[in-house]
């Protein structure tokens, strides 16, 4: 417990401390960074750069088509794994059906007599897909995320919301995106975000592990390519400082750093494992063992689909501004902002992993 709130503290303090360091020795005003409701816009991103934008295609494209290949070459079945005897889909799974449709044609039209909660469907569209999604777990194998283990799933919905206001506040530093619509006072907008934010854990882990049985999943990534660093606490420690390092420079070339948004909340909790000698999410690379990085990933993807497309029409919603790289849209992200959804989904099964290490859980799993 203590070495898990020592993980944990020293997370938090690297995401909150070292961009407001790199704002003060910037000489930036702090005013603009802390504001609540965020509603300035101080951040002038580059315009669109085909050269940018080629060399970013080509790494991501470097990251995920070695994995492809690979495990269209392992072969294997590509059916979902079942049990004998698949159960039913669940009376809750088919409310979870009727709720997301009514929220969803009420999200995207203008009843004049909804006019008042219009700007809050967002919860009940993802409470919704949480619902189905386990639905669909326990028709598959006759267990799902909700009811196998209950009061972990609970907690991810607190857990979840303070998980995404650190996405908040980083992303203060680099503005890649801001919200439109009804404003809010300061109490209101904390609120009507908190109960959004709350769901992305459970959607996603809720996800992942539906499809972490997934046939195809299981036969084609339990054996690629494994990965060995001859000197990990090496490795963790210049990874740890070169995400210090970005932290601080996120206000002041954001720019650039942009994309550690997303990945240094998991490269400083990795780091921090592999220095305390911990098996972490990435652990069974060693092996050659991808399963549980594929479906993390291809979970926060498949949510990611979801949230952009019920964000379109809705009345309340997010943009974005991308340096270099905003163009060919869909729905409002750029194409290759979709890769982000990669990693975090990484991040939310790392902090699923952190939650599952508290004693409560480990004395009943």
């Amino acid at each position: 417990m203590k070495r898990l709130l020592l993980k944990f503290t020293i997370l938090a303090a690297m995401l909150l401390i070292l961009p407001l360091l790199g704002v003060l020795l910037a000489g930036y005003p702090f005013g603009r960074y802390l504001e609540f409701p965020p509603e300035s816009r101080y951040v002038v991103h580059t315009p669109f750069s085909w050269i940018v934008f080629i060399v970013y295609s080509a790494i991501i494209l470097a990251a995920v088509l070695p994995l492809l290949i690979g495990g269209l070459k392992a072969g294997g079945s590509g059916r979902v794994a079942t049990m004998a005897g698949r159960c039913p889909f669940p009376w809750w799974g088919w409310l979870g059906i009727v709720l997301g449709v009514i929220a969803w044609v009420l999200a995207w039209t203008r009843f004049p007599w909804f006019a008042r909660f219009q700007p809050h469907t967002f919860t009940p569209l993802w409470v919704s897909l949480i619902l189905v999604i386990n639905a669909l777990s326990y028709r598959q194998k006759g267990r799902c995320l909700m009811f196998d283990r209950t009061g972990f799933f609970l907690i991810l919905f607190p857990l979840s919301a303070l998980f995404w206001w650190f996405f908040e506040y980083l992303n203060r530093f680099v503005q890649n995106w801001y919200y439109v619509g009804p404003t809010f006072g300061a109490w209101e907008y904390f609120w009507y975000a908190t109960l959004p934010f709350s769901t992305v854990l459970p959607a996603v882990l809720s996800v992942q592990y539906w499809m972490s049985e997934f046939g195809w999943i299981k036969s084609r990534f339990h054996n690629l390519y494994p990965i060995r660093p001859s000197h990990p606490k090496k490795l963790a420690a210049a990874t740890l400082f070169l995400s210090a390092a970005g932290l601080a420079g996120l206000a002041v070339w954001p720019n650039f750093t942009f994309s550690l948004l997303w990945i240094s909340p998991l490269l400083i909790l990795l780091s921090l494992q592999t220095l305390f000698n911990e098996r972490h999410i990435l652990s069974d690379l060693t092996r050659g063992d991808w399963q549980t990085v594929i479906s993390a990933a291809l979970a926060a993807l498949f949510c990611g689909l979801f949230w952009e497309t019920w964000n379109f029409y809705s009345l309340a919603k997010w943009k974005y501004s991308i340096p270099f790289v905003h163009r060919f849209q869909v729905f409002e992200m750029p194409i290759l902002g979709y890769a982000g959804y990669l990693p975090f989904g990484l991040e939310c099964l790392a902090m699923g992993r952190l939650l599952e290490s508290l004693p409560i859980f480990t004395r009943t799993a």
